[in-house]
């Protein structure tokens, strides 16, 4: 379960035609660059929640 939290955010930022392109901006910023800032708070979300089942494991 722990692997699965861990590849979602990896998968996303992989899937480039995900956010290959220009539109929606977001405060003048392109998708490409506002999605992968999106993703860092993302994965480390996913990563706490991984520790946090990693945790409950042991």
């Amino acid at each position: 379960m722990k692997y699965l939290l861990l590849l979602i955010p990896c998968i996303a930022c992989l899937w480039v035609p995900l956010y290959n392109g220009i539109e929606p901006r977001l405060a003048g910023i392109p998708l490409f660059y506002w999605f992968l800032m999106l993703m860092i708070p993302v994965s480390s979300v996913f990563i706490w929640l991984a520790s946090k089942v990693e945790g409950s494991d042991s």
